[in-house]
């Protein structure tokens, strides 16, 4: 009976955060064409990932965002909408230009900086976070000092892109310039942008900066001393060995 209660409250929680977004004017007519399985099945991911942010305290609430790319479609985690309630009939994406082709939730307010890494890279996947480190060292230095080698895993050091509005095309410009030969950036005063072939290679992406990030301010908070840093040199040997790391076949 407890159950059945709680399952109630669930169902009634989901149908209030819809009737509030449709009141807020983020919850329209459906648009587009039907979802595709294999869209459907991205889509089961995304929400498995952006989910996992959440729990592993990589943002709070609402913040953040996730998109993967299938085909010409990009599915994004839609605009205000706790991640714990999204369903399957949630499935919110958008082509290439920005125009919604599926679902009626809007989507995130940073979709320009998820399109502007698509168009400018080969990417599958992004994740955006407001990861407490890695905000932290974004107000500090202009790039990640290079405190460890996996650095090389996203390309080399890690630039911090110049602060602007979120949502706008200024910050999705600045994030580009930061992610030249980088699959990663900080954000100024802001958060983490990371992006990978799979939904799993751009969240670990971002799980490994948050971990540098993390290092670095713990190592540079011991008065009197200050911590080693690698040269470029070495983490660039580093970077064509983590090329072959892993399992192969």
């Amino acid at each position: 009976m407890a159950d059945e209660r709680r399952d109630e409250r669930d169902v009634r929680d989901v149908r209030d955060a819809r009737e509030g977004a449709r009141e807020a004017g983020d919850l329209g007519e459906p648009r587009g064409r039907g979802v595709r399985p294999e869209e459907a099945d991205a889509w089961e991911t995304l929400v498995a990932t952006a989910r996992r942010t959440v729990s592993d305290g990589l943002v709070v609430g609402t913040s953040g965002n996730v998109s993967v790319r299938v085909g010409d479609t990009v599915l994004v985690t839609p605009s205000g909408v706790p991640y714990d309630r999204l369903t399957p009939e949630d499935v919110t994406g958008v082509d290439l230009d920005g125009s919604q082709v599926l679902g009626s939730l809007v989507p995130t307010s940073e979709l320009p900086m998820h399109l502007a890494v698509y168009r400018a890279t080969d990417a599958g996947a992004v994740v955006h976070t407001h990861a407490v480190h890695a905000t932290a060292v974004s107000t500090l230095v202009p790039e990640l000092p290079l405190i460890h080698y996996m650095a090389g895993a996203l390309g080399g050091p890690v630039r911090v892109a110049p602060y602007a509005t979120y949502g706008t095309r200024e910050l999705a410009e600045n994030m580009l310039q930061a992610l030249t030969d980088r699959t990663a950036c900080l954000l100024q005063n802001h958060g983490t942008i990371t992006y990978g072939t799979t939904l799993d290679q751009a969240y670990d992406r971002t799980a490994q900066l948050e971990w540098m990030c993390h290092l670095w301010l713990t190592a540079s908070s011991v008065p009197g001393l200050a911590p080693t840093l690698l040269s470029e040199g070495q983490v660039g040997e580093a970077a064509e060995r983590l090329r072959g790391y892993g399992q192969r076949g």
